[in-house]
């Protein structure tokens, strides 16, 4: 019975136990593992884990809502990475008529659509027509394309494998100050750029924190949301300043109603104070 090591920190590994491997290859970009855990049908890249069908839903919506709750509209949408699918739909379900999904590695998005019992099916990247347009090639490339047409989104998500420290690792260059400022290029006005950011636990905490000091940098206004019922952070930025962005997303949940299942306006407000590691490195006020 095959196991996975996956790294969580110095020193630390997490253990997984697959007890049945319905896919496994090398593709161009990363080993893609996708196999029956504990938590039901599972995805791995590089020996980590991406998502599982236990916990993939409390994950994609901690990373959309609040995003989506923050734009002003949300009709036009672009995702970066998010082989699954299911932040796709999410953006639909929300409204969206047309979202733009790019992911550099079909073979990885291909895979998942055929094994995962969550996000897209194998009908679905065949189908034309639709809201969603699915485009496998390089992220930068196609912000620079996307730029050059002069394209506006009203949310941009990134949605990634955690940074990491390996030089070779193509997708660490799309968490840099560069690319988030390419992405906010391409914003509406009341547009949001959202990433997953991270984790917060102290030992395992510093893409978070480079992402933090990065999101400040680029953006007037930056929200934090921590899931409470997963090991990740995510940040959202608007390139103009709101007030109490928190508070604002938690009233809109409360007064427009949500599809979403796996949190409430109460969740939204108390994931919105980053911890204080976070507001002490910094040393700035919230916005």
């Amino acid at each position: 019975m095959p196991t996975i090591h996956e790294p969580v920190g110095a020193g630390l590994t997490r253990v997984w136990q697959v007890d049945d491997v319905v896919f496994s290859a090398r593709t161009p970009f990363q080993e893609v593992l996708i196999g029956k855990t504990a938590q039901g049908t599972s995805l791995f890249c590089d020996g980590e884990r991406q998502s599982t069908e236990a916990s993939q839903l409390v994950y994609h919506e901690a990373l959309m809502v609040p995003a989506l709750l923050l734009a002003e509209q949300v009709r036009r949408v672009l995702i970066i990475g998010s082989s699954e699918g299911v932040a796709s739909e999410l953006a639909v379900a929300a409204g969206a008529t047309h979202v733009d999904h790019v992911d550099i590695d079909e073979q990885a998005v291909r895979a998942c659509a055929e094994h995962l019992p969550y996000g897209y099916t194998t009908a679905d990247l065949a189908r034309e027509g639709g809201p969603i347009r699915v485009s496998f090639e390089d992220g930068w490339a196609f912000l620079a394309a996307a730029e050059a047409r002069g394209d506006t989104y009203d949310v941009v998500v990134i949605d990634l494998p955690d940074e990491n420290t390996d030089p070779d690792a193509q997708h660490n260059r799309l968490y840099g100050t560069d690319f988030l400022g390419r992405c906010a290029r391409l914003l509406a006005p009341g547009g949001v750029v959202t990433c997953q950011a991270g984790c917060p636990t102290l030992w395992r905490n510093e893409t978070l924190l480079a992402s933090w000091r990065r999101f400040r940098e680029v953006f007037p206004t930056v929200l934090y949301f921590g899931s409470d019922e997963h090991e990740w952070a995510f940040l959202s930025g608007r390139a103009d300043r709101v007030d109490e962005p928190g508070a604002l997303v938690a009233r809109r949940f409360a007064e427009r109603g949500s599809q979403a299942s796996t949190l409430d306006a109460d969740a939204l407000l108390a994931g919105a104070t980053p911890p204080y590691s976070l507001r002490r490195d910094t040393g700035l006020d919230q916005h």
